[in-house]
């Protein structure tokens, strides 16, 4: 069983920077591959940047690569998602998530969500 828990969110201007972290509970943190997700109001879920057990392979969504960057700290049980260069459709709720699997098209865990808020 893992637990997540985002914070780090917040209302910030059109080109400032937020860092989000994400709290895991639980034994096997370092087995899963962590993700963060998005959904902004009235859209769907989706895919944001992945990263895996060792932090050796990581993959991000076109419409925030080269501005944000995922990280993982094993030994604190602890992902990060550093945003940069914010814009406006970056507003939208950011779920932190928990997969065995690369594709992470199904994670097992789900943390409770953050408000990115990005004025313009």
């Amino acid at each position: 069983q893992v637990q997540l828990v985002e914070s780090g969110g917040g209302l910030v201007q059109a080109g400032g920077s937020l860092r989000l972290s994400c709290a895991a509970s639980g034994r096997t943190f370092s087995s899963y591959v962590m993700g963060w997700f998005r959904q902004a109001p009235g859209k769907e879920r989706e895919f944001v940047a992945a990263i895996n057990w060792s932090g050796g392979r990581i993959f991000y969504a076109d419409s925030v690569k080269g501005r944000f960057t995922i990280s993982r700290d094993n030994a604190k049980k602890t992902v990060y998602l550093q945003m940069n260069s914010l814009k406006p459709e970056d507003t939208a709720v950011y779920y932190c998530a928990a997969d065995r699997e690369w594709t992470m098209t199904r994670p097992d865990y789900w943390g409770q969500g953050t408000q990115v808020t990005v004025s313009s």
